[in-house]
């Protein structure tokens, strides 16, 4: 049996060619795709992880509030927000690990008197304006722009990129 030499020809040449070009842009496109899909899954499943350390810290206080209910009011969650992450060129993966940052250090406040809390607001200012945090070689330092305390506790900071 013969087999016709179709690669001698140039209309099937370019057929040839385009197809491998064809396959080689299909699979850029499928990795660009993917990518951009990992990335949302990513940080969706950052927020949810921070959610749900949230939503344990805040059941273990109102299990404590629970057994003692003449205790009084306490702090139940804490919030924080970054001001200028478009300024520092921050995307939302470095944000969520800031904010996870800074509530790590702002963690032992969960369970604590509001009253406790509003008379020393001064040492919770200095404490996060005071600390550099670093994630990824570099290192941020907030200043505090507002503090609002109640059963949750809200804290917008201003974040700057120490040199």
């Amino acid at each position: 049996m013969h087999i016709p030499p179709y690669f001698k020809r140039k209309a099937w040449q370019y057929v040839f060619v385009g197809m491998i070009v064809g396959g080689v842009i299909a699979y850029l496109v499928f990795i660009y795709m993917y990518g951009e899909m990992y990335e949302q899954l990513l940080e969706k499943n950052i927020a949810l992880e921070s959610e749900l350390r949230d939503v344990k810290k805040q059941n273990q206080a109102l299990l404590e509030i629970n057994e003692d209910l003449e205790k009084p009011a306490i702090i139940e969650t804490i919030k924080i927000d970054i001001t200028n992450p478009k300024e520092l060129k921050l995307d939302s993966l470095l944000v969520h690990q800031l904010v996870g940052l800074i509530k790590e250090e702002l963690d032992s406040l969960i369970g604590k008197p509001i009253q406790q809390l509003s008379d020393s607001g001064d040492l919770l200012i200095a404490t996060i304006e005071n600390k550099r945090f670093k994630l990824n070689d570099l290192q941020y330092r907030f200043e505090v722009v507002k503090l609002i305390i109640s059963k949750e506790v809200k804290v917008e900071v201003e974040a700057f990129l120490v040199k």
